[in-house]
């Protein structure tokens, strides 16, 4: 086993990563580009790992067996930063910290290797502090960027950066990973590899979790049922509510974690006396909660909002007749009412209207309860058609 094998479907990646840890073509700076779920991020950490591993002057970089290698990939590596964020931006303090980092000399023999996750989410400011850190960086530091598209940093920071570019995996790499990995059955492993749409995170979830296969088969048996008005604000509240409630239950255990932490650091008891400057530490760690609950539930919609797509890009391929085996395989008879009762352009519309509603959402900060509730009405089924 090496660090490559949680890739899943990126052999070209892991060829051109694993010749630069042997030091042919290696850089200061990555950019590491691909579609939501291909492992953008895993990728990064597992070329954290071969560049710090043991073996690697041995010509074996990234062996998967060294304490090297088990401590990047575990989180706990001196030389390695993971910098994570669950709010909606990552703000030049942060940044600016990372720097400092950034210039201290690393613990071991190798790499200072500091990986962003999200760096899509820095703020201008942030990127402008960033930049001169990629420019000069020291000797023996490594910057590693994640982002969806190369258009999600700034011109600057990606001409300085060596481009990797991710794919999104194939139904039968996503399958066999599952199988491999989670010890699922080949039906299910197939299932889920087809309704994650390529995104290994969520193809976890629906092999690991019944609630989480219930919740979509829900979502993509929408489009079917919009039949009126009612049925459109009925669906559009039902859907607001589930991912609330979703999305709440995430982040729940992670904020009474967080607030008896901040209790344990202030000396803080239920009856006691707080420190004066509790206050303002509980008031700004409670504002900080309210935006990555807001952030979570907006990636809970949008991954629901991915999951309608789907049926509508599946009643697509039905009616130009290049259906083969359809995302939504276990529906069937719903895409089928679909399309007797709609063209491809009309399903086209639709599409767009959906990435409307998740622009408004994301983009513009509407309420996710009215941005769903004018997407549900634009998709309703036409007055008259067949079904």
């Amino acid at each position: 086993m090496t660090v490559w094998d949680g890739l899943v479907g990126q052999h070209a990646v892991i060829e051109a990563l694993r010749t630069a840890a042997a030091g042919r073509g290696m850089s200061h700076s990555w950019l590491f580009t691909g579609p939501p779920g291909s492992g953008r991020s895993n990728a990064a950490i597992a070329f954290a790992a071969a560049l710090e591993c043991d073996l690697a002057d041995a010509g074996q970089a990234g062996c998967g067996t060294c304490k090297a290698c088990h401590t990047v990939l575990a989180g706990s590596h001196a030389d390695v930063s993971v910098i994570r964020t669950e709010k909606l931006s990552i703000g030049v303090d942060e940044v600016r910290d990372l720097v400092r980092r950034a210039a201290l000399a690393p613990v071991g023999r190798r790499w200072q290797i500091l990986v962003v996750e999200d760096a899509d989410r820095l703020t201008d400011q942030a990127c402008n502090a960033l930049l001169k850190a990629i420019e000069e960086p020291t000797d023996r530091t490594v910057w590693m960027l994640c982002t969806p598209t190369v258009e999600d940093v700034l011109p600057t920071i990606r001409s300085r950066c060596r481009l990797v570019t991710l794919t999104t995996p194939t139904p039968e790499d996503v399958a066999a990973f599952l199988v491999r990995t989670e010890g699922v059955g080949d039906a299910l492993a197939s299932y889920a590899a087809r309704a994650s749409q390529g995104h290994i995170g969520r193809a976890r979830a629906l092999a690991r979790d019944e609630a989480t296969r219930n919740r979509r088969r829900e979502v993509v048996s929408l489009p079917a049922r919009l039949t009126s008005l009612g049925s459109c604000m009925t669906a559009a509240t039902n859907l607001a509510e589930v991912t609330k409630e979703e999305a709440d239950a995430i982040t729940s255990d992670l904020d009474a974690r967080e607030k008896a932490d901040l209790d344990t650091a202030y000396g803080v008891v239920e009856r006691g006396r707080r420190p004066r400057e509790y206050a303002p530490a509980l008031s700004q760690m409670e504002k900080a909660q309210k935006t990555r609950a807001k952030r979570r539930h907006l990636d809970v919609v949008d991954r629901s909002l991915m999951d309608l797509v789907s049926v509508y890009r599946d009643a697509i391929a039905v009616s130009v007749g290049a259906a083969g085996r359809l995302v939504n395989e276990e529906i069937r008879g719903d895409i089928d009412t679909i399309v007797r009762g709609s063209t491809p352009e009309l399903n086209l519309r639709r599409i767009a209207w959906i990435f409307e509603a998740r622009e408004q959402m994301l983009d513009f900060n509407v309420p996710v309860a009215l941005a769903l509730e004018a997407m549900m009405v634009a998709l309703k089924v036409p007055e008259g058609s067949s079904r």
